[in-house]
């Protein structure tokens, strides 16, 4: 029997194996950094099975201290039972491994048995607080050292139990509190413990071999990935085959981590995001390229970050109430990359093996996605004109360049009626470059008259005695009238009117709830069988809470009510709703008004409430209103974006913030330091929001901020050689406004106050 050092430690045995050579675990698929890797653990059982193996008159000799491999052993016979009998047909009755009863089959070496390690996370810090004060580490270093050596001893580490399998998405069954311990001690440590953290990740990424993974397995993954030393350029390259690993698990894999992950806490959740935003900004944008290895030899980086990044963004998503904001996962690098070229082989290839950083479009910005869209959008609006002129040359007809516009001329007292004729009879050239002219009025349009289009056909047809829309006060938004008409074209044209808006990179002061772009996006791209229903989105409570908070409220009372639904409420599936002062009621599934409302079928009768009140009620006004959006916007584009993306850039951003104007204002004939300029950001600063908001409408034609900020404006203060008795002037296609030297702070103050509220119509100088 081949001869062994060991030690018992219960009934298992632990044997001291000097590894074998790396030609052999390359053959095997295996690989390890380390000549002697740690010790192998086997129970008594393997013991006996790895001896019997051992004396075989026809296996070659086992070495002392060396590791029997499983695929050897389950293919080689077993000696004889009695070495002096011979059995008959022996070619046809050999005794394997395979087929030796349940009770003396064991495990074999590959099949390890867990350490047992009881630690806590008190004995811990105890531990490090007798390292810091005595100088002596060695235990420390020693538990590093050891616990990051192997997924197995990760796993002995941070189990709860070790019996256990914790195969539920709901518990990874790791003890949190005792990683976090673990990591936050880590930088107290002295270099070589943090070292040896490193190199025990290194040998156990190397040493896990490539079959399918167990919830061991994935546990050590969902502990490696949180270790905060993974922040520096000296870490990258552990790191990234650290993602790359946890990017190729298969699928189901995922599932658990993407549910594991969302248990976090919120602090450790926003710095495994900040950590993969910072690998990825760094690998594009290196401050010392010499740190890390040529683009070329590591092209994986970044898909694998961005893959597991896609995880916890996923995490997020399902999460009951999301952990981080949405903007959180946006990545600003990005917008100094080449977007249009990733979005151009996106275009090309979809989701293909080619990466692509549209394939994760969370990542992108709404400045990337709108910037996106203004190039797509300017792309159409020149092939159009580009269309048309071909058109007018082939018929050898006389070349007009007002062809190369969607020109809109409009009266100020007809507005709506004058916008719908004009729109329906352009209905061709929607994505050309949109023109707008007022009658009776001089204004050349370069911007600033289209603005103004927009803001007062946006306020008639939002108005409520025109009937189109109906404005909460408890959440102050509009939502469509569920009154029928046999015409719903004025829906379209609100439709038309937002997709202009995108299209053109003008922002509307719109009041939707955000589930009406939720709406807008089921589907992103309008479905070739127009049979098809569009719009129908999947809504819960929560967006009727958006829109009618009271109703919303009452109905999530009556899911809660504990005593009897049916005797105490006397309702059935059945909806009355008020139409041109009409009572009308709708059955919410067929015999409704027969089938009452029971503690059994509430939720049913809530979902079915819910679709009524958002879908079903509506749906002939949005199916109108989602084709007019849709025939100016239609973009792959728009499959990037997310519903609250959408309200971005047809609202703007809700922060009307005059402080960041003043830091990004340029100027022309003053200086920033000028008495003038002074005295207007005082005053400007002082107004109430409804003036600032009239300052902004009267300098650049809309109140709303754009999607990149204030900075975005591009606003502009200029010196006008006029008598300080004029009001300033502005110039709302260059978003300038025009100020006379005024000799003290009340006189612009109530010049300025004048010329902002009476801030409408259009000349010439």
């Amino acid at each position: 029997m081949c001869r062994r050092k060991r030690r018992t430690t219960g009934d298992r045995v632990r044997v001291h194996a000097p590894g074998p050579s790396q030609e052999s675990l390359e053959r095997d698929g295996t690989r390890t950094c380390q000549p002697n890797p740690p010790l192998t653990r086997m129970t008594l059982g393997q013991l006996c099975v790895a001896s019997w193996v051992s004396r075989s008159a026809t296996q070659p000799r086992i070495e002392p201290g060396s590791v029997v491999m499983p695929q050897a052993l389950q293919c080689r016979e077993l000696p004889p039972i009695c070495p002096n009998v011979r059995l008959k047909h022996q070619h046809q009755h050999r005794i394997t491994v395979d087929n030796l009863p349940p009770e003396v089959r064991a495990r074999f070496a590959t099949d390890p048995v867990m350490p047992l390690r009881t630690k806590t996370v008190k004995e811990f810090q105890e531990d490090i607080e007798r390292a810091t004060v005595s100088g002596d580490w060695k235990h420390v270093h020693d538990f590093y050292l050891t616990t990051f050596g192997s997924f197995l001893e990760l796993n002995a580490a941070f189990k709860k139990d070790a019996s256990p399998s914790f195969n539920t998405i709901e518990d990874s069954g790791i003890n949190t509190k005792f990683i976090n311990a673990v990591y936050d001690a880590l930088s107290l440590t002295p270099p070589d413990a943090q070292r040896a953290v490193l190199k025990g990740i290194i040998n156990s990424l190397l040493r896990e071999w490539k079959g399918r993974r167990t919830k061991d397995d994935l546990r050590a993954y969902f502990i490696l990935v949180q270790n905060p030393q993974c922040t520096s350029p000296a870490t990258y390259v552990i790191y990234a085959h650290l993602l790359r690993q946890i990017a190729a698990l298969a699928e189901a894999d995922h599932y658990f981590l993407m549910h594991w992950f969302k248990k976090l806490s919120q602090k450790r959740f926003k710095q495994l995001v900040e950590r993969l935003h910072l690998f990825i900004s760094t690998r594009l944008f290196p401050v010392k390229p010499e740190e890390l290895p040529p683009m070329a030899k590591c092209s994986w980086w970044i898909p694998s970050a961005t893959k597991v990044l896609s995880l916890l963004n996923a995490a997020n998503i399902i999460s009951s109430t999301p952990i981080l904001p949405f903007v959180d996962f946006y990545n600003p690098t990005l917008d100094h990359t080449d977007f249009m070229e990733d979005y151009r082989i996106w275009q090309t290839q979809g989701n293909s093996t080619r990466f692509t950083f549209c394939q994760f479009a969370f990542i992108l910005s709404t400045v990337v996605k709108k910037a996106v869209i203004q190039k797509d959008s300017e792309q159409q609006m020149i092939s159009m004109a580009r269309q048309s002129l071909v058109d007018k040359v082939s018929r050898r007809q006389r070349v007009d360049m007002s062809l190369l516009f969607l020109n809109i001329k409009v009266r100020r007292l007809q507005l709506v009626s004058d916008s719908m004729d004009e729109l329906t009879r352009n209905r061709a050239d929607l994505k050309k470059k949109l023109k707008v002219s007022f009658v009776g009025e001089a204004g050349l349009d370069m911007g600033g008259l289209t603005k103004e289009w927009f803001l007062l056909l946006i306020r008639q047809i939002f108005h409520t005695d025109y009937g189109m829309f109906t404005f909460f006060n408890d959440s102050h938004c509009h939502w469509f009238s569920s009154w029928k008409c046999d015409n719903f074209s004025e829906f379209r044209l609100v439709g038309v009117l937002m997709g202009l808006a995108v299209y053109n990179s003008i922002t509307l002061d719109i009041s939707f709830p955000p589930c009406v772009y939720k709406k807008l996006l089921t589907p992103p791209v309008v479905p070739c069988d127009l049979d098809l229903p569009v719009g129908n989105a999947t809504l819960t409570l929560d967006d009727l809470q958006q829109v009618m908070p009271d109703l919303s409220h009452g109905l999530a009372e009556l899911l809660s009510y504990e005593g009897n639904v049916e005797e105490d409420f006397c309702t059935t599936f059945q909806v009355s709703q008020e139409e041109l002062g009409v009572i009308k009621s709708y059955n919410l599934k067929p015999g409704g008004d027969k089938i009452p409302v029971t503690n059994q079928n509430r939720k049913e009768y809530v979902q079915l409430y819910v679709d009524f009140l958002l879908n079903k009620s509506i749906y002939r006004q949005f199916t109108t209103f989602y084709y007019g959006f849709h025939s100016v916007c239609a973009s792959d584009a728009l499959m990037l974006l997310r519903p609250e993306e959408v309200e971005i850039l047809v609202c703007g951003s809700p922060n009307l913030d005059m402080s960041s104007l003043q830091k990004a204002a340029q100027y022309e004939g003053y200086s920033k330091t000028d008495p003038t300029i002074r005295a207007f950001w005082d005053v400007v600063l002082g107004f109430p929001l409804k003036f600032q908001k009239r300052l902004l409408h009267f300098s650049t034609g809309s109140d709303r901020v754009p999607v990149g900020g204030m900075a975005d404006l591009n606003f502009k203060i200029s010196k006008i050689d006029a008598s300080t008795e004029w009001l300033p002037i502005s110039h709302t296609c260059f978003n300038q406004i025009c100020l006379p030297p005024y000799k003290n702070k009340k006189e612009l103050k109530q010049k300025l106050t004048i010329a902002i509220s009476n801030a409408e119509g259009f000349g010439l100088e």
